[in-house]
């Protein structure tokens, strides 16, 4: 069944010189754009990994290298993320997402390195991945019949996954795997892509690795450590500084600006209080004052 689209669904997979994203980067990116109409686009990136605090390549751990078969050698000649951002973007523009287990990895990896761009670049980076539809093919997978990529080509597809662990390999098969599972499953799944986002997200989060996520009232609540199963706002009111202890700790950059964001918005908040109590107070005293004069005219006496 090809899939229902009211904007272009762009599928994408990372290989990455570690699973760690705050530390990792990425090494290679692949887009496969799929229009409305099904005309597919297909886009490949070797990126050169580079850690932007040393200022210099970042080396490629050697597990991920035994998976993906990628070598610090083979990178040297890339552009690094920041050279490829505006093309990047201008791919993503647009589109709704798809990915293979793309909700833990791939998304947040992606948005870490956007943000490093903004952060030791000062480039300006335009698109905001949170605002973006999210297919995770893995999660409906896991939901509807538990197992990995290559297991799910072979079960959906009927063949086997040829170059798995290279990029566009992979990108392919996750969309080839989506069509046969709208094909398996029409009772279950609806061909929306609004609907296989909502479908695939296990729990809606605020940063993508999943420090912050939403309670069933939509307030923002601790997702780990000493305040999990606390509301944001209360931790704010009672501890603020453990939002600085996140700004200054070992988390991606999404994180940080995430709680970044919650602390403005509370710090906004106390500012709008203070100033309406002002005015009430303000208020009242106006009130006195003009009860007070109305009170010497009515004797006569101005003094």
């Amino acid at each position: 069944m090809e899939i229902n689209l009211e904007r272009p669904l762009l599928f994408f997979d990372i290989e990455s010189t570690g699973l760690n994203i705050a530390t990792d980067a990425i090494i290679e990116l692949s887009f496969v754009k799929v229009l409305p109409g099904d005309e597919v686009r297909v886009k490949t990136w070797r990126v050169r990994p580079w850690d932007y605090a040393a200022d210099c390549q970042r080396k490629i751990n050697p597990s991920a290298q035994e998976v993906h078969g990628i070598s610090d050698a083979d990178l040297v000649g890339e552009k690094r993320f920041f050279e490829l951002i505006d093309e990047v973007q201008d791919w993503l523009d647009g589109c709704d997402l798809a990915g293979f287990n793309s909700n833990k990895f791939d998304l947040p990896m992606l948005a870490e390195e956007m943000e490093r761009v903004r952060k030791y670049r000062n480039k300006a980076v335009r698109i905001d991945l949170h605002r973006m539809t999210m297919v995770d093919v893995q999660n409906i997978y896991h939901q509807l019949e538990p197992r990995n990529l290559k297991a799910a080509y072979r079960f959906y597809c009927g063949k086997e996954l040829e170059n798995a662990h290279a990029a566009e390999a992979d990108t392919m098969a996750t969309y080839e795997v989506l069509k046969a599972q709208l094909d398996r499953y029409p009772e279950q799944l609806k061909n929306d892509v609004s609907f296989l986002a909502n479908f695939s997200e296990r729990q809606k989060i605020v940063d993508y690795a999943g420090r912050l996520v939403y309670n069933d009232k939509k307030e923002v609540v601790i997702n780990f450590g000493k305040h999990r199963g606390k509301t944001a706002r209360e931790v704010y009111e009672t501890e603020p500084s453990y939002f600085s202890w996140i700004e200054n700790g070992e988390f991606t950059l999404d994180t940080k600006q995430q709680f970044i964001m919650l602390r403005r918005q509370f710090e906004a908040e106390k500012q709008e209080a203070r100033k309406a109590a002002m005015k009430k107070l303000t208020d009242k005293e106006l009130e006195k004052s003009v009860g007070s004069l109305a009170e010497k005219w009515g004797s006569g006496k101005l003094f």
